[in-house]
């Protein structure tokens, strides 16, 4: 009896130890570990502010269809957006534009794995008040009014003098819209017209023109679609979507309108690559990449389509339709 009394008392020794090295070993878990899975988790993210429609439309759909990922954006500018996701405190950032190569040299130099998705394109609009009869402009025209050469619209059009001083106004001074320009239509220069400002988001361009009779805005054209419409060719009421030429006189029958089909024949001068840049320490294993894998298979990609995007995937077929405003 006794020594079955050892016995016990030498294995209850035993167990109690294994617990103990147990514990010692189990290391605490940081609470700002992440713990998200491919489709599953709660992460946030960042995208240029010009696609915010979109990228509801997107997540309202993915969120209905993976009710165990949680996903927050954040809307912000591409130059805060990018240095938030270069500084590794954003895994996943929609912008306009790829990584430089010093920028994907850099976080490989820290272990970092940067990916990068093209995820569709969208036309940059020019909008002007309702009341404006002009409804082409030129490329060439465009470029007069951002290096300050036009200022007031009888610089452009003769008959279009008793509209005054041509004000031009930006989402914001650092968003995507303002590089597009400077870059892609300046040629790398900046602008440098007096009559240029920037609010703070497009909703505030929209409603600036809307206001504004002398005015022009330029923003992203998800903006523009009017939800009602599936055929994505009917745009606000309250302001006018001019149509652009690559020709230096613009007529009705060489200058297009940011359309889908416009876009994807390359008619409409003013085209933007969408890209999906990760920078995520959970690399193809987390939400992230998970969400982005989504975007870009076929149903991302049909909402896309049926926002007034043209979708990067996915076989187009193009329709001429009769288009009147």
């Amino acid at each position: 009896m006794k020594l079955f009394r050892n016995i016990s008392i030498l294995f209850l020794a035993f167990v109690l130890a294994l617990g103990v090295l147990a514990g010692c070993s189990k290391k605490k878990r940081n609470p700002n570990e992440r713990t998200d899975t491919f489709s599953s988790g709660e992460v946030s993210f960042a995208a240029d502010e010009s696609f915010a429609p979109i990228i509801d439309e997107v997540l309202q759909v993915y969120h209905a269809t993976h009710p165990q990922a949680k996903l927050h954006p954040k809307y912000i500018s591409e130059s805060e957006g990018l240095n938030l996701l270069l500084a590794n405190k954003m895994p996943l950032m929609f912008t306009t534009r790829d990584f430089k190569e010093s920028e994907r040299k850099n976080l490989k130099d820290r272990q970092r794995l940067p990916l990068m998705e093209r995820v569709g394109y969208d036309g940059l609009a020019f909008i002007v008040h309702n009341s404006n009869s002009d409804s082409c402009m030129s490329v060439k025209n465009i470029k007069r009014i951002l290096t300050g050469e036009a200022i007031n619209w009888k610089d452009i059009n003769p008959k279009s003098a008793s509209r005054g001083e041509i004000i031009v106004c930006f989402d914001n001074k650092t968003s995507s819209t303002v590089h597009y320009v400077e870059d892609s239509i300046l040629g790398g220069k900046p602008i440098t017209s007096p009559n240029v400002f920037a609010t703070k988001k497009t909703a505030d361009v929209i409603d600036y023109v809307e206001k504004t009779p002398g005015s022009i805005g330029i923003i992203g054209s998800n903006w523009l679609n009017d939800k009602r419409d599936s055929t994505n060719l009917t745009w606000k009421k309250n302001i006018r979507v001019l149509a652009i030429s690559k020709y230096d006189d613009a007529t009705p029958n060489n200058s297009y309108k940011p359309y889908q089909g416009y876009l994807y024949n390359d008619n409409y001068p003013f085209i933007r690559t969408i890209y999906a840049l990760l920078n995520d320490e959970r690399g193809r294993y987390g939400l992230p990449y998970g969400f982005t894998q989504f975007v870009v298979a076929p149903q991302g990609q049909m909402i896309l389509f049926k926002a007034g995007l043209l979708p990067y995937y996915g076989n187009i077929a193009i329709r001429d339709v009769q288009i009147s405003d």
